[in-house]
């Protein structure tokens, strides 16, 4: 009778560490955006800066898969959204940035990171595979945010001006590294998730 309550003690306290530790690779990851963020160049003909930020999130979903980062950038919003110092340093922080010309692009990241991480869970984990998924990744980002910034300008051109134009170089650098460094990674056992 000792012996099954003390199995059944001991799975639950493997279950527990199990929780413990894909919650702090949630919130860490969310952390890894926010220290991504602070690496910023702003722009003096836009509103948007160029930032490490979109390499954070592609490489957090790559690495974590679709929920866990999803979650992750969910979790990033949320800290950004009550006012912690998240969000790249140019920006108002808070709300008024989720509102501003970065918007869109900021509330798209839990949609890239679902699904640059469902495209890294499905098939081997090559450069190709990550390369897809970063791209992809990079659609939506897009997507998003220009057409956050022709709502707000009432123009597609200035969106296509202010966001896309001076950041297509540097988003596919940025797409390469993240998924060179995730095919890396993933092949290592420590990262195993």
């Amino acid at each position: 009778m000792i012996k099954p309550a003390i199995q059944a003690l001991g799975a639950s306290q493997g279950r527990s560490v199990e929780v413990a530790r894909q919650i702090a690779l949630v919130v860490g990851a969310s952390f890894f955006v926010a220290l991504c963020a602070r690496i910023t160049i702003p722009l003096p003909f836009t509103p948007v800066p160029l930032t490490v930020q979109n390499f954070g999130v592609l490489l957090v979903g790559m690495l974590l898969g679709s929920k866990r980062g999803f979650a992750a950038l969910l979790l990033y919003l949320a800290e950004g959204a009550i006012g912690l110092p998240v969000f790249n340093p140019v920006g108002p922080g808070g709300l008024a940035q989720l509102m501003g010309a970065t918007g869109g692009f900021l509330l798209a990241y839990p949609l890239v990171a679902g699904l640059t991480g469902f495209v890294m869970e499905r098939g081997q984990k090559s450069f190709a595979r990550a390369a897809a998924a970063g791209l992809l990744g990079e659609v939506v980002l897009f997507t998003g945010g220009l057409t956050w910034l022709a709502v707000l300008t009432h123009s597609v051109s200035q969106a296509l001006r202010w966001g896309l134009y001076w950041f297509v170089f540097a988003e596919v650098i940025k797409g390469m590294m993240a998924a060179a460094l995730a095919t890396r990674l993933r092949r290592s056992p420590e990262v195993q998730a």
